[in-house]
């Protein structure tokens, strides 16, 4: 079967007027026409060109958008050899990286004096992948998910702050289904691509598929995971028994933990309308 598209960073060299667009990994620039008289950034004036893809900085691997920052910016100005690869063949690039005052990297405050040049940005490019990266990404979410529900009781009690108390909302925190519906409403009405647009949308209804399927796996009645529960424990008995030679014990009677289900039940509700409200009230958005 196909793999499904997925958004990749790539460093590509875009030669524009003032700045280049650059792609790392897998993100492709676009090109914006130069005035006469502007003067070119250093990519530009090396020969980069739109979807260039930058893999090496002075011998040092380019793996992410990071990696290429740090790297040009603690150059500073002068000649660096730059690989990149460009129509699937690898090339190799003498640029002068000019000193420019740039806004540090973790205080946005603050400027940095004379840092490297190049003139690049990133953009993203949809790229399929391969069944086995997929069978990865998906284990990535569900270990996420796992985590998530582990630690739901902590993450419901931030949901009650920031409904009561107008703290702000964890971005890793529980969504309900007005929360879902009022992201759905702003990635169609975002800027982005028809394709990106198909890709997020998808990508959010998928999340909040397993997220729900995980959670109903929970061993606890009236939730699938609680009959599961069940049939596991009386197999369990049935199989010592055997072993042992003992009589065929008795059916698990799941009505025995009704009130432990009545309990779970009404948590839950309250657990949705909390959500609910705070979805109203101090919404989660895709923006913030």
């Amino acid at each position: 079967m196909d793999a499904p598209h997925h958004p990749r960073r790539r460093y590509l060299s875009d030669p524009v007027c003032g700045q280049s667009v650059v792609g790392v990994g897998h993100d492709q620039l676009t090109l914006k026409l130069c005035k006469p008289g502007d003067q070119l950034t250093p990519a530009a004036q090396a020969g980069l060109k739109p979807g260039d893809h930058m893999v090496s900085f002075n011998g040092a691997t380019i793996g992410s958008w990071d990696d290429a920052k740090r790297l040009i910016r603690s150059h500073g100005p002068g000649r660096v050899k730059l690989g990149i690869v460009r129509d699937g063949k690898p090339m190799t690039f003498d640029v002068t990286l000019i000193a420019q005052d740039q806004p540090n990297l973790e205080d946005p405050d603050k400027i940095d004096k004379n840092v490297g040049f190049l003139g690049v940005r990133p953009t993203k490019v949809m790229e399929q992948q391969s069944v086995g990266q997929v069978i990865g990404y998906m284990g990535e979410q569900t270990a996420r998910v796992a985590g998530s529900i582990f630690n739901l009781p902590d993450k419901m009690v931030g949901i009650w702050h920031a409904a009561f108390s107008g703290e702000e909302r964890d971005p890793e925190g529980p969504v309900g289904m007005v929360g879902a519906g009022r992201m759905s409403g702003e990635i169609l009405a975002s800027d982005l691509s028809d394709e990106e647009k198909i890709a997020t949308f998808v990508s959010l209804l998928a999340g909040f598929n397993l997220a729900v399927g995980m959670f109903n796996l929970i061993p606890l009645l009236p939730l699938d995971g609680g009959h599961i529960a069940g049939g596991l424990w009386e197999g369990l008995k049935r199989a010592y028994a055997k072993v042992m030679r003992r009589p065929k014990p008795k059916y698990v009677d799941i009505a025995k933990v009704l009130p432990l289900t009545y309990a779970a039940a009404l948590v839950m509700m309250i657990m949705a309308g909390l959500l609910v409200y705070a979805d109203l009230v101090n919404p989660l958005t895709l923006t913030n």
